[in-house]
């Protein structure tokens, strides 16, 4: 983050004086002192733009890890693309041919997948660089069952008080609305998900994936949230790309936020908070088209 400790480093030797590292540096961090390139700030993004621009490899941020960038299903051509350069239709056929998977094969997920996604979640942006977030792999479908118990057991106690007619009412006099909105928007779908989920063994919850991805935040994250979403499509997109099914489960989120029990059953400590969940697995759909989407707004000023 801005203000704290500075990792960039600039080997004089290898300077040729061509002052961009200074051009794209968002901090002031590098300053050109005659006719090299020299660290003066005292505050850093550690977002490696000089590393990504410098022609001798003068400039290093020790802060960054090389090593994320391997992958074990796939190889990464490391020269920088620029803009323009990419197939755009590509881009979008592959965004939209990327759907939420609600029906998978009972297949594991192997686990070089799982890490690999990871891997390039964290090439997402984040505020002020931050990337202040955590990633919890459940790499087993006998994982994510034991994490969904836990998220049925919120939601079965949460049914359990919408049902009690004077809380809603003394919530609603309050100015807090929400268990009467899940009364009536959520709850008898929600009931019927749960007796699935013990009676039926039929799984409305995770649509059978086999393994998921949990997106937490530390404490110092600045905007935690939106971290976590552009990383989770990060993980969506590049999922489809592998081969894989994906889907964001907004339920597991809501339930692990609210009871501690369950993110402490994944080793999530109490500093961290939850902000995604990924289902994956193998698809058993099969599409053929690509199609449109509902009406949308928009404004030009």
């Amino acid at each position: 983050m801005a203000g704290g400790r500075v990792y960039t480093v600039i080997d004089g030797d290898k300077c040729n004086g061509c002052g961009l590292c200074v051009a794209v540096c968002p901090t002031g961090t590098i300053s050109m002192k005659g006719d090299k390139a020299v660290v003066t700030g005292d505050r850093s993004l550690a977002c490696g733009h000089c590393a990504a621009v410098c022609p001798t490899g003068a400039a290093e941020v020790t802060a960054l890890n090389e090593k994320n960038l391997d992958f074990k299903n796939f190889s990464l051509d490391r020269r920088w693309l620029p803009p323009g350069e990419f197939d755009a239709a590509a881009l979008v056929r592959l965004m939209a041919s990327r759907r939420s998977c609600r029906n998978f094969k009972d297949l594991p997920v192997d686990r070089s997948l799982l890490d690999d996604l990871v891997h390039v979640a964290v090439t997402a942006p984040s505020a002020t660089n931050s990337q202040m977030w955590t990633f919890t792999v459940l790499s087993s479908r006998e994982a994510l069952l034991a994490c969904g118990e836990g998220v049925i057991g919120f939601y079965r106690r949460l049914n359990g008080l919408a049902e009690k007619a004077f809380l809603r009412k003394l919530l609603r006099m309050a100015g807090k609305r929400d268990l009467d909105l899940y009364y009536r928007e959520y709850l008898e779908t929600v009931k019927e998900a749960i007796a699935d989920w013990e009676l039926r063994k039929k799984d409305r919850l995770f649509h059978g994936a086999t393994a998921a991805i949990v997106i937490g935040s530390r404490k110092d994250a600045m905007s935690p949230r939106e971290d976590a979403f552009l990383a989770a499509q990060n993980i969506l997109l590049s999922a489809h790309a592998l081969g894989l099914g994906s889907c964001l489960i907004g339920f597991a989120v809501e339930a692990m936020r609210r009871d501690r029990r369950i993110p402490r059953s994944l080793g999530i400590p109490d500093g961290e908070t939850v902000e995604g969940f990924v289902a994956l697995g193998h698809p058993r759909e099969t599409y053929r088209l690509i199609v449109g989407r509902k009406e949308f707004v928009m404004r030009c000023v």
